[in-house]
This record gives structure tokens, sequence and C-alpha cells, in this order.
């Protein structure tokens, strides 16, 4: 900390708009809390509701449980599905327990799911451009039979990719990707298998497109970008990445101002920060307040896009 004596070194403070919570992370902790007023605690969660440990233990608090999976919870309390979606087995399964089950699948990515529904009954063989093991991917893939979609990572997967009919593909991407790796790959798929069926709207969602603009913006002539997120939160890693590829000199994913290096700021003159889409805004006034007590900061606004998205609860909370 700066003594009362030394006056403080300036540092501009470039803060991201759109940043935060998005409709769909809205949505599903508004599913959690409006459940727990319905049916009072416990309400089962399985998986993190968002990728945000701060939310999961506000939520742990006021009496949410989570689980990984389903044969963790009993048959008589409600359970939720998070945000990133699920496998059909497990509604199913949910149904035959005769369980009280909320999904809280964010309604872009179920687009993603009734696209891939399409496509099989097409009997169109799908590529899904995606990270192995995220909740979404595992989601998507577990809406069909297993085998009938093809996970892709890089554009290097496409140039080994073999797909049985080389004319009768389509692809589909988790919604919280790179914007422009995304394209790459997709530039990649359309050169080799020219006739292959594209999404009806783009499927990174309007969130993940929104953040990475306004990072864009902000990281040139950054000597730092704080993006506030999870590690385990595939938008908020992109963002990091987004930054650095637009220009910031270093970028960092911290989940707090806790996690913050002031020995980050030894020479830095321009801060850019933001927050993934489960991060909540809470964190970054907290980083904002530790920036303004060791500073002297000029916030600058930096605003690439309004929005006005909001999603409907389901039909058993809106009541």
């Amino acid at each position: 900390m700066q003594s009362q004596m030394t006056p403080k070194r300036p540092l501009t403070l470039r803060l991201a708009a759109p940043r935060g919570f998005c409709a769909g992370v809205d949505r599903a902790i508004q599913i959690v809390e409006e459940s727990l007023l319905k049916w009072g605690t416990p309400v089962y969660v399985r998986h993190e509701i968002v990728h945000n440990r701060h939310v999961v233990e506000r939520l742990e608090a006021l009496g949410a449980v989570f689980v990984e999976e389903l044969d963790e919870c009993p048959d008589d309390r409600p359970v939720i599905f998070s945000a990133h979606g699920v496998p059909k087995s497990v509604p199913a399964e949910a149904s035959r327990r005769n369980m009280i089950y909320l999904d809280a699948t964010c309604p872009l990515v179920s687009k993603v799911h009734i696209e891939a529904e399409r496509h099989y009954a097409n009997a169109r063989e799908i590529v899904l451009i995606g990270h192995e093991g995220h909740p979404e991917v595992i989601g998507t893939m577990g809406q069909l039979p297993e085998g009938s979609v093809t996970l892709i990572e890089t554009v290097e997967d496409v140039a080994t990719f073999a797909p049985k009919n080389p004319d009768n593909l389509a692809f589909l991407t988790q919604t919280t990707l790179s914007v422009d790796d995304t394209a790459e790959i997709v530039a990649a798929l359309q050169a080799r298998f020219p006739g292959i069926s594209t999404p009806h709207k783009e499927d990174i969602c309007y969130a993940t497109t929104n953040r990475q603009e306004a990072v864009k913006a902000l990281a040139p002539g950054a000597g730092l970008v704080l993006v506030i997120g999870a590690r385990t939160s595939s938008n908020s890693v992109r963002l990091v990445e987004v930054a650095l590829r637009a220009g910031a000199a270093d970028a960092k994913l911290i989940a707090s101002a806790d996690d913050i290096d002031w020995s980050w700021f030894d020479n830095i003159t321009t801060l850019g920060l933001t927050a993934g889409a489960s991060a909540p805004e809470d964190l970054v006034q907290g980083v904002i307040d530790a920036c303004r007590a060791r500073f002297d900061v000029t916030m600058q606004a930096v605003k690439t896009a309004d929005e006005t998205v909001t999603f409907k609860l389901p039909r058993v909370l809106a009541g």
C-alpha cells in the first residue's frame, strides 16, 4: 500500500461493456433461487450451475447442494440441471425415478441440441467444434446415440477427419468458443467439404461474441488485461486469448481481486478489465476498489454493444 505522503501513481482503467453475467447465466441462477423459495431446502444441482465458485458458494449458503451425478440425489427432492446442458440420459433417469427436475440449460445451448437432432433425423454425419470434456460438449454429444457426433478441436483435426460420407455433413459449435479460432476451423471444414451444412444462425452465443468484441476494443495499448472468471469457464479462458491476440502486452485470468499479484502492475499505465459470462459484478467492483486503493485511477468505459436479451423461467416457477 502507498503511504499517505506518497502520491498514488496514475492508472487508466479501461472497463469492458458488455461483461459478466449473460442472460443464460442469470436464468440458471434464478432457477436455483426460485426453486429454493418454492420447495425449501435442500434443492440439488447436478454440476456447478455455472462455472464460478463465488456463485456456487452463495447458492450453497442458501441451501443448494451441488453434486456430480443424479445417483447422489434423493428421489424426493428437486434437482436442477446446469446451464451447460446434459445428455438425454440424465432427464430420462430423473423421470424413471419420478423426481422433480428443472432444466437450467441455456436456451442457446438447447438450440444447438435441436440442430443436432435435426441433422441426425436427416441422416447427416455431424461434426461438433468444441473442447473435449467440457460439460456443454458432453451434453450436446449426449443428445444422440454414441458415435453420431465427431468432435473437432483444431484446424489440424479437420485435416485428419475421415467422414463416412463427405457429401452429407453438418457442423455445430460449442457456444462459448473463440469467434476467431472457430472461424478458422469452419473455413478449413468448408474448404475440405464445400457442401457441409452450416448452422441457420451462428452457434457461438451473442454474449460470448459481445464480450470478445469488447476485449478486442480495450486490449490495444493495454499493458495488462485482467479477466475475472474461473479456469473451468470456457468463455473466460477465451477472453484472455482474445486480449493477447488483440494487442494487450499481457493478460491474466483471475477468480477475484485476491488473485492479483501487484508486481504485475510495476510498469503498467493502462489496465483493461472484463469478466466472463458467469462472473458476478461484485467481483469486478472488488478489482476496481483494490486498484483505487493503490493507484490514482481514471476510469474509461469501453462499450461495444447493448444487451437486452432475457430468457423466461420454466413454467413451474413462473407462477
